[in-house]
């Protein structure tokens, strides 16, 4: 999948502006698909709306900066089609808390500890919104997709919770030579 892809995905429920489109990649429910940057986005919908993939108006507030809003058009929703029909490339995890993890004993317990209750308290907001995006919606592969993420994220957190004095206790061990990280 590409950023492409995602703003189409993104335009096909609702439409959006640039900053909109953003937010939602970024924090919002399309935020655990693909990455884009804020640069790549305006760029992307020149391009789809010079293609007939989307179609962009203006929209004018009082006292506020006009604003680009953008919709999906039936070729888009076709180009969509194709794009989602492509097999998904393997699924891309990095973790600073991970490599901080992986030399415990560099870093020390009270570190460790620290990061340790930084994940939780992320694990527990991320858990929170998605459990706002299961209430409120009635879209059904949007309920499975945020229910899926919701049961990985809690067994993350069960993990984190029944085993963090384990990493607490690795991270208080003097920093020797560092063992096999194969």
């Amino acid at each position: 999948m590409n950023v492409r892809t995602l703003i189409l995905a993104i335009l096909n429920f609702c439409e959006a502006s640039g900053y909109e489109i953003k937010k939602m990649s970024s924090e919002g429910s399309f935020s655990y698909f693909v990455d884009i940057s804020y640069g790549s986005i305006y760029p992307t919908l020149a391009r789809l709306e010079a293609e007939g993939m989307v179609a962009g108006r203006v929209e004018s507030h009082a006292g506020k900066p006009d604003r680009r809003i953008y919709s999906i058009t039936e070729r888009g929703r076709a180009e969509l089609v194709r794009g989602l029909s492509q097999p998904p490339q393997k699924d891309i995890f990095k973790s600073e808390f991970l490599l901080q993890a992986i030399n415990a004993p560099l870093v020390g317990p009270d570190v460790m500890a620290a990061a340790l209750a930084a994940r939780i308290a992320n694990l527990e907001a991320e858990i929170a919104m998605l459990d706002g995006i299961i209430a409120d919606c009635d879209h059904p592969a949007t309920l499975w997709v945020a229910n899926y993420g919701k049961r990985i994220m809690t067994t993350d957190l069960h993990y984190l919770k029944a085993h963090r004095n384990d990493l607490v206790a690795i991270a208080g061990q003097a920093a020797g030579a560092p063992q096999a990280a194969e």
